[in-house]
């Protein structure tokens, strides 16, 4: 009996570790899907969708998420879609209440306690490919789209797929470095999956220094990357 406790023990870490590493894979094919959806919508529209669209009085009303639905086979959930409506409003509490599993990476504890909450945000604020009010196009990547980070995935993020709200740039650059706070940010050890505006996607390793994953986040700031 001590020896297979023993034994178990041994184990356990392993069969852990490979679970781990499958989940990570996963949430990697989730993002590469939302790449796809983006490129695709870029290639209707001649433009990646906007992080938000706004009403009259600049209220964020509704999400990329939401946007890009038709090129991740929710073309249903799209034409159900009230776009008259705020994202929250009565009429669009189906999509509300709706888990995507394409938006919620596996290894995330918060899918389990609210599955309709998303864990991949766009990146937003100065400089970014989503910066308020820039076209986000693939011409206006000056620093090329495999040195660009699009997208990323955050652990607990409380943030309803439907929900036009991302993650800012400073508090992305805050994870990295030796003060960084991206244990408590990264449903994986170690680092996070990140979506390149190319559409791959990388591991970046919180050991990354701030500076640099303030290059990868921007898209034009002329810097050297070589993060991966």
């Amino acid at each position: 009996m001590v020896c297979g406790g023993v034994l178990v023990a041994l184990l356990l870490p392993a069969v852990q570790a490979a679970r781990e590493a499958a989940r990570r894979t996963s949430c990697g094919n989730n993002l590469k899907q939302i790449g796809l959806a983006m490129h695709n919508y870029h290639d209707t529209y001649k433009t990646f969708p906007p992080a938000f669209i706004a009403d009259k009085d600049g209220e964020p009303i509704r999400s990329w998420r939401v946007l890009i639905l038709p090129f991740l086979e929710q073309g249903p959930m799209h034409q159900r879609y009230d776009f008259n409506e705020p994202w929250d409003a009565p009429e669009n509490q189906f999509a509300v209440s709706t888990a995507l599993p394409a938006y919620a990476c596996p290894s995330d504890p918060g899918r389990t306690a609210t599955p309709t909450d998303t864990s991949y945000l766009v990146l937003t604020g100065p400089g970014t490919i989503f910066e308020e009010g820039k076209n986000p196009n693939i011409r206006n990547i000056m620093d090329g789209t495999s040195n660009t980070i699009m997208a990323v995935e955050i652990r607990g993020s409380g943030i309803n797929w439907c929900e036009p709200k991302d993650l800012d740039i400073a508090d992305f650059v805050a994870m990295f470095g030796p003060n960084g706070t991206g244990s408590q940010a990264s449903p994986h050890p170690g680092g996070l999956n990140v979506l390149m505006a190319d559409g791959s996607v990388r591991f970046l390793s919180f050991n990354t220094d701030a500076e640099m994953a303030e290059a990868l986040a921007t898209c034009n700031g002329g810097e050297k990357v070589d993060a991966f």
